[in-house]
């Protein structure tokens, strides 16, 4: 069996091969990136390094070759370049005749109005369109994602946001990495989808277990989209980057994120790592 995970060397990534190897011998694994040498520390550990471009559709006939089992991780971008690499992934994926294909999603992606949800929808619709078994990865919310904010609230700003009352699952990046390393080496996750997820909770209840992790009461600042992305702009946040994350915090607020599930748990066979653990160590890497 040779499984290859694409987007290697990313946060995600990187996770998920370091999770394989301590199940899987090196020698079946293998993972392509847009630039290789960036993996020489996986070769190292005896991991084959292969070169693939989701833009470049040629080299990847020779990175998924002979592969049984293949991660496609979500890149980057907007949605017409994501999609344009992605099908390219999928349509190389069927010519070189894979065995199985994993994919990380969006939370309720064949039916959810964010925007973020067309990506994986189309990607979704086209790796079932091979007829290749597969299995749809729906990752909630990275705790991750909330680094920025984080590191404003250890200064002493108060969070943001005009998500209101609507909840996301927020976990561990860590936790997502080993749901997904458990179905590229287990059996039995043909043809399946996964609603991955943390416990959901709103804004408020983020920032209160936030609080307790920094050891002091960090304000909840409520605003409209439009305050939003004032306050965005005046943060330094770019200017191409600030829809993306209006749009984010509108999904949140109309529940796209609020989508109750076990099959995170189920997949690691243990709880949810609590975020209180998470935030722990992001703010040790962080101060």
């Amino acid at each position: 069996m040779k499984i290859l995970v694409t987007g290697a060397t990313g946060k995600l990534g990187t996770k998920i091969v370091d999770t394989l190897l301590k199940s899987v011998p090196a020698s079946q694994i293998a993972v392509s990136a847009r630039n290789p040498e960036k993996a020489e520390g996986l070769q190292a550990r005896g991991v084959e390094v292969r070169h693939g471009d989701f833009d470049r559709p040629e080299t990847l006939d020779s990175a998924f070759a002979g592969i049984d089992r293949l991660l496609i991780i979500s890149t980057d971008g907007d949605n017409e370049t994501r999609i344009r690499q992605h099908t390219n992934a999928v349509a190389a994926a069927q010519r070189a005749q894979v065995g199985f294909i994993a994919y990380t999603s969006a939370p309720n992606a064949s039916e959810s109005k964010l925007f973020l949800a067309l990506v994986h929808r189309v990607t979704e619709e086209a790796i079932v369109q091979t007829g290749i078994p597969y299995s749809f990865l729906r990752n909630n919310w990275y705790l991750e994602n909330e680094i920025g904010s984080i590191q404003g609230a250890l200064a002493g700003a108060p969070w943001v946001t005009s998500a209101g009352e609507g909840k996301a699952g927020w976990a561990a990046q860590q936790d997502y990495a080993e749901a997904a390393a458990a179905v590229l080496a287990g059996d039995g996750h043909e043809n399946t989808v996964y609603e991955l997820s943390g416990k959901l909770r709103t804004q408020a209840e983020l920032v209160s277990v936030i609080g307790t992790a920094i050891g002091k009461e960090v304000p909840l600042l409520q605003v409209d989209d439009a305050k939003y992305a004032d306050i965005m702009k005046g943060a330094g946040v770019p200017d191409f980057v600030i829809p993306i994350l209006v749009g984010i915090q509108q999904g949140i607020r109309e529940g796209t994120l609020e989508v109750e599930s076990n099959d995170l748990e189920k997949l690691l066979g243990r709880p949810v790592a609590p975020i209180s653990e998470a935030l722990t160590q992001i703010i040790h890497r962080i101060i």
